[in-house]
């Protein structure tokens, strides 16, 4: 045994020590000493015993470990089940043991470059030599010849650990990876993923509207007809459906068949809005869906529950016919074709009316706004709410932004009445006093950087919002009342509707009724787009309280230089496939989105176009885009891609730092696929 791993010398040292205790104890008693001089030897002989056992048995455990060292070295570097690879600071191959053979679809040689065996196992960043040391996963794609010889792509996974080493500077650097394969893991992974639960609410959006006029036996075969299709849907996708109420339904789907559902567009939509009545009024659908978005995301059912509702709750509000799917709190929209239904009753407006009646009772301070680059609907329906405000005796305040282009007449008319002293106020100068309890209105829109002063919704707590575009994602949050009707004309036939439930003493006056009748017709192309019996019974309303059709006339005639631009912008619009017309307005000139719009309005009338869409630069680093629909398109979701939104006929966006031409080729390209899935047909029932 080496003497630095003996015992013995400690062991000596304490025997000396005792032989002098020894020597010690027989000056004074004989007999005693005699006795511990017995002791002493029998300790060393039992010291020396010991000592020749343990050199026997750390000499056989040397040479049993040493004499299999080479063995369980051999076995360790290649027949465990992990991976082992050398490679030097050209990423070339210079050792590896049989399992990495394994794993890699070809086998590797040494001096082959490891993205000629094995293609993605050295990233970039494990390269350089900082950190020395870590770990990462890869998936890599394998290929297998079945019986039948067709060949099969599948992936396998590999948890790989990577270390730098260089024995000292003479020597150049090697990285040694381990490879320990986790395809188990991760397909264990995919399959709970795909595996977990989807919520979804299912509503006939216009059981009401439907189901008029039907007797039972009619509405019974007309609902019945309705539940087949969604049952064989919901079947087709191993799911599972229950009937809430009369037109709700309860969905349950894995994640796999959610995916599927999304891939083709839910296609249940189109099959649902075959059925008609006798009145030949189609059915329609609106769906809310929810699911976690990652398998390691925490998902209960009733987080589901408030999430499928909400969503429901903004496929009606986007005017129905459509699906909202909430995966991982990003809502995807998919449908949306289905004209939205006018409501025949005024029974929402009167309930509208009275709350909104009480907010502003209860406010110190009125603030009212609408969009950003007013239109005569925002401008009209902020009048029509100035109104209300006045009729309770509040201070009011028309909050407007700095682009004016398109309703200076009507804001010159309203101006030069002394009624209408200090009502309007520049987005940059509003200041709130010192009201306890200010209200902000926004009309005309719902999204938040859209509206002509932002800073007011940070500003001012409570908020009322009255809109007729359909609902996106992005909205005005925490409002103490949300009235938004898709059905609508616009919002100034729902600010009429409101007006007329007010107060029965309320005094509209001249100017204010043709401004808010103004907005009415320009939204409705002088009534011949999205114009139902409640758009006219509003208009009536409005000309009974003194609404004049010269002026309104008056307020939208152009000038030369506008007439000429809006010449040269239809001149050089393209017609594509489909009945797609669009244009584009390069240059910076006055009035650029009046001009837009009215280009729009204008090549919708050409025969066979559907859809028309212009662009123009309104800044030099925005460009602007309005789009107008016949009836059969929904340009508002095709706005919608490009941060914008609207109303299913008339709909617009802005995007910022892309040139106007790069902008025309993606807006076409997603005019052209939208146009393309829409007029697809779809299998119509026996």
């Amino acid at each position: 045994m080496p003497r630095i791993l003996s015992a013995w010398p400690d062991a000596v040292i304490n025997l000396a020590v005792m032989l002098v205790m020894v020597a010690v104890i027989f000056q004074y008693n004989k007999i005693l000493g005699i006795m511990a001089c017995l002791a002493w030897g029998l300790l060393c002989w039992f010291a020396h015993v010991r000592r020749k056992d343990r050199e026997k048995r750390f000499k056989e455990y040397a040479e049993n470990v040493i004499g299999n060292f080479n063995d369980m070295m051999y076995y360790a570097m290649t027949k465990l089940p992990e991976g082992i690879i050398i490679v030097d600071e050209e990423q070339r191959l210079q050792w590896c043991n049989s399992i990495m053979q394994d794993f890699a679809e070809v086998i590797p040689q040494q001096g082959m470059d490891v993205e000629e065996f094995w293609e993605g196992l050295l990233p970039e960043e494990i390269l350089t030599p900082e950190p020395p040391e870590g770990e990462y996963r890869v998936k890599s794609l394998r290929h297998r010849t079945l019986e039948d010889g067709t060949v099969e792509e599948f992936y396998r996974y590999f948890l790989v650990k990577y270390r730098h080493l260089q024995a000292n500077p003479d020597y150049s650097r090697m990285i040694v990876l381990f490879a320990h394969e986790i395809t188990l893991y991760e397909d264990l992974k995919v399959e709970y993923a795909q595996s977990r639960t989807a919520l979804v609410y299912v509503q006939i959006d216009n059981y009401d509207e439907v189901t008029q006029g039907l007797n039972e036996a009619e509405k019974t075969s007309l609902m019945l007809s309705a539940s087949e299709i969604l049952e064989e849907w919901v079947q087709s996708l191993s799911g599972f459906m229950r009937r809430v109420s009369s037109d709700l339904f309860l969905v349950l789907l894995e994640h796999r068949a959610l995916n599927t559902a999304i891939e083709q567009k839910f296609i249940v939509l189109d099959k649902v809005r075959q059925l008609v009545n006798k009145h030949q009024l189609q059915v329609t659908l609106s769906m809310g869906a929810a699911i976690a978005e990652k398998p390691s995301d925490e998902q209960s059912m009733s987080e589901l529950d408030v999430k499928a509702q909400a969503g429901l709750d903004l496929a009606l509000a986007r005017g129905g016919d459509q699906v909202a799917v909430n995966i991982g709190d990003k809502m995807q929209f998919f449908g949306g074709r289905a004209k939205a239904i006018e409501r025949n009753t005024r029974v929402k407006a009167r309930v509208m009316s009275h709350s909104i009646r009480d907010t502003i009772a209860a406010a110190d301070e009125v603030f009212i706004m609408g969009h950003t680059r007013e239109d005569y609907d925002a401008f009209g329906a902020a009048v029509g709410v100035m109104l209300m405000a006045r009729q309770l005796n509040k201070p009011v305040h028309i909050v407007l932004s700095n682009w004016l282009d398109s309703i200076e007449k009507v804001i010159s008319l309203l101006k030069k009445d002394e009624a209408y002293k200090d009502l309007f106020v520049s987005a940059n100068d509003v200041t709130i006093s010192t009201s306890l309890e200010p209200l902000l209105v926004v009309v005309d829109t719902f999204i938040p950087h859209l509206v002509a002063a932002p800073q007011l919704l940070n500003r001012i707590e409570k908020i009322i919002v009255i809109d007729h575009h359909r609902r996106s994602e992005n909205t005005i949050k925490n409002t103490a009342i949300t009235y938004l009707e898709p059905g609508s004309s616009s919002t100034c036939e729902m600010v009429t509707e409101l007006l007329m439930y007010f107060d029965e003493k309320i005094k509209i006056g001249k100017l204010a009724a043709t401004a808010i009748y103004s907005g009415i017709v320009v939204d409705t192309k002088n009534f011949s787009v999205q114009a139902g019996a409640r758009t006219f019974e509003a208009a009536a309303y409005l000309r009974r309280s003194g609404a004049d059709p010269v002026v309104v006339n008056y307020l939208f005639k152009s000038d030369f230089e506008t007439t000429v631009s809006l010449a040269k912008t239809k001149a050089q619009s393209e017609y594509y496939e489909g009945g797609l017309v669009v244009s584009y307005i390069e240059h910076l000139i006055p009035n650029v989105q009046a001009i837009a719009g009215q280009a729009a309005d204008g090549l919708l009338r050409v025969e066979d176009v559907r859809m028309t869409i212009i662009l123009f630069q309104m800044k030099d680093d925005t460009v602007g885009i309005s789009a107008r629909s016949a009836g059969d398109l929904n340009v508002q979701v095709i706005m919608e891609q490009f941060g914008g939104g609207g109303h299913q006929n008339v709909a617009g966006a802005q995007v910022k730092n892309v040139p106007i031409l790069e902008l025309k080729k993606s807006v076409v390209e997603a005019a052209r696929k939208y146009i393309a899935e829409t007029d697809k047909p779809t299998t119509k029932r026996d």
